[in-house]
């Protein structure tokens, strides 16, 4: 009679978590991001002040420094910008709007790669050619003008009372286009290789549909890869959303992200107000930092051959 393992006690027995346990480093990674999730869901209740609400600000509060130097004020620990902003607050909340936008922008460009690859790998010919194709495309073409082009095409093409109330779903839209062939390239090499073994030509024997052996069986044998992928990508997500920001094309002003909160401050920088740019700048680096940091672990822990 088979024993029935709770799902926490398998993965405290998994390789996994042995490898997690043996490396400090994403040990440290999981608990820096896990602490800037944890924080910028928080926001509300942990900040002093909202950014987004203009009526919160208040202009004789502005250029205030950090509290630790003089002129400083208590509860603007980190100090405040030009309008008053508490920095504090709109790093946490920028961290929720940039963390929202990677992941929701991995996650599309995880979907339509997965689909298009499979798709590609499994029937192969012109489906094949014209997916590749059309993936060589966005490839040959920088990744920031791509984004850029997307974002402007759909801001000027959306009603004026719309325009800000959808920046990061077209920001979302902007980064994932063109993420998604890489994706698609390794699936579909996967896919290739996994439709030619016995598993699947017995499924094909017996008249499976070819959605279920895409689902069923193929698609389980790619995931390590990609999850692989989706991890280090949500870095550059964050930073590519970062850089639309700090270009102009991402959030609003009064909507900051980080990218936003940078751009922001570097126009103050030699006027004295160097807080305002330092601290969403180390903000911004340690989520990168711990996300790339984890997805080496995870390179490293679901390639069999350094096992």
């Amino acid at each position: 009679m088979a024993i029935d393992v709770p799902v926490l006690s398998r993965w405290q027995q998994s390789d996994l978590w042995w490898s997690f346990q043996q490396r400090p480093s994403a040990v440290f990674a999981v608990v820096l991001l896990a602490v800037v999730i944890l924080t910028s869901i928080l926001a509300p209740w942990i900040t002093p002040q909202n950014p987004y609400d203009l009526a919160a600000l208040n202009l004789m509060n502005s250029e205030l420094p950090p509290i630790w130097l003089d002129g400083g004020e208590y509860p603007y620990v980190l100090g405040t910008d030009v309008q008053g902003r508490d920095l504090y607050s709109a790093i946490l909340y920028g961290s929720r709007t940039s963390l929202f936008i990677g992941a929701l922008s991995v996650l599309l460009a995880l979907s339509v790669g997965l689909t298009l690859g499979l798709i590609a790998g499994y029937y192969g010919g012109w489906v094949d050619n014209a997916i590749m194709r059309l993936g060589d495309v966005l490839l040959s073409m920088p990744f920031i003008l791509i984004a850029i082009l997307i974002s402007a095409v759909a801001v000027q093409m959306l009603p004026s009372h719309l325009r800000e109330s959808l920046t990061s779903l077209i920001l979302v839209v902007a980064i994932a286009v063109p993420s998604w062939v890489q994706y698609a390239r390794t699936v579909r090499a996967s896919a290739m290789v996994e439709k030619g073994k016995e598993y699947v030509q017995a499924a094909r024997l017996i008249r499976v549909k070819s959605w279920r052996i895409l689902l069923h069986h193929i698609l389980p044998n790619t995931l390590t890869p990609i999850m692989v992928a989706a991890t280090l990508n949500f870095g550059l997500a964050i930073l590519s959303e970062a850089t639309l920001s700090f270009l102009g094309v991402g959030m609003p002003s009064d909507q900051p992200s980080l990218g936003t909160l940078i751009r922001i401050g570097n126009q103050y920088l030699f006027s004295g107000l160097w807080w305002v740019v330092l601290f969403p700048s180390i903000q911004l680096c340690l989520i990168v930092l711990s996300v790339n940091m984890i997805g080496d672990w995870l390179r490293d822990a679901l390639n069999p051959k350094l096992r």
